[in-house]
């Protein structure tokens, strides 16, 4: 309906209310929060990855677990259509990058790539600032790693038997080199120290790299680590092999005996990988994730690859997020009385 007066038109409509300023941003505010609360949709996931995606390894550079990070992020970027950045932030005996990946945004863009540290952590760390079991969501297993008894190349003893009396005579006088506390090779001298029940002195390092240096130069005595990286050295001739801690003997290196069939009993260890998500990831871009690393799994250049380093991939069943939870469950439940009964924690 025209008002009668056109001038009392417009100066009722100038007089209407208008929100304020503040209220403006309020509602703003609101809206944003409102936004930030709605989950990650399916809708949104199926636009995932729209940008590259960041894989923490906990350990430096140049490591046994960052060789398989890097052979399976490489593959895994060709899937995903974006490229898979391997990020090292090491220290703490892997729970520094671990803690990063558990704080991160559940939007998945920054996952994890972690060794058997990730269970081992939950009993050597009793103040860790994360939960193994709750603050993350496994996306699948990728491999098991054989571990490798080496020792400098001057070391008296020539076979398992022999390097088993030489350590029980000398005990302390036995230098034995880590990666640090909670590393791959931290667990496998202590596991190996209670199967001679004979200590030896341990050194810890800052890394596996400096540690091997260290063993080439024949500062220390002996080192337990991964055969992604000591089967170059053992190839090489810089460093002496006894044997391998797995109950079959490595492809890579068939001429090394087991511990096993050397009579060393309760001494078999492999260090296995895994990959996390932050808590709190949708299910639709861990599926994803999980697709774009088993499809890695079966690439015939990681495979080949995994060989010359001594290992392969894990069968497609255990590749799945549930199997990777069950087994992650359990290993945290083995190693539990086995630290506990040393007394050795990293805290």
């Amino acid at each position: 309906m025209t008002h009668p007066n056109p001038r009392m038109a417009a100066a009722s409509t100038e007089a209407a209310p208008r929100p304020s300023a503040t209220r403006r941003m309020v509602v703003l505010a609101c809206a944003a929060l409102a936004a930030l609360a709605i989950p990650f949709s399916p809708a949104r996931a199926q636009t995932y990855p729209d940008r590259p995606i960041t894989m923490v390894v906990p350990f430096a550079a140049g490591g046994p677990t960052d060789t398989v990070a890097r052979l399976i992020a490489e593959s895994m970027s060709k899937t995903l259509g974006q490229q898979v950045v391997v990020e090292n932030v090491g220290g703490a005996g892997g729970t520094r990058g671990a803690g990063q990946v558990a704080k991160a945004a559940p939007d998945g863009y920054t996952i994890l790539l972690h060794h058997i540290g990730q269970a081992t952590s939950a009993t050597l760390y009793r103040k860790l600032p994360y939960n193994v079991l709750t603050d993350f969501v496994e996306i699948g297993l990728v491999t098991d790693v054989p571990m490798t008894v080496i020792g400098k190349k001057d070391l008296p003893p020539t076979t398992i038997t022999e390097l088993v009396s030489y350590v029980k005579e000398n005990k302390e006088k036995v230098i034995y080199g880590n990666a640090g506390v909670g590393s791959a090779s931290h667990l496998c001298g202590m596991l190996l120290m209670s199967a001679l029940a004979s200590p030896m002195t341990t050194v810890p390092y800052q890394g596996t790299g400096p540690a091997m240096n260290d063993l080439v130069g024949g500062q220390i005595d002996l080192m337990c680590d991964q055969s992604t990286n000591t089967t170059g050295q053992i190839k090489a001739g810089k460093v002496k092999a006894y044997g391998v801690t797995t109950p079959t003997r490595v492809k890579s290196l068939p001429d090394l005996p087991t511990f096993g069939e050397s009579g060393v009993k309760n001494f078999e260890v492999a260090v296995w990988h895994g990959a996390y998500a932050p808590k709190g990831t949708s299910p639709e871009v861990v599926a994803k994730l999980n697709n774009a690393l088993r499809v890695a799994l079966q690439d015939p250049k990681v495979i080949a690859r995994f060989a010359d380093l001594g290992t392969e991939p894990v069968s497609q069943d255990r590749a799945s997020p549930e199997a990777h939870k069950a087994f992650l469950e359990a290993e945290v439940a083995k190693w539990k009385p086995i630290i506990e009964q040393a007394g050795i924690y990293a805290d």
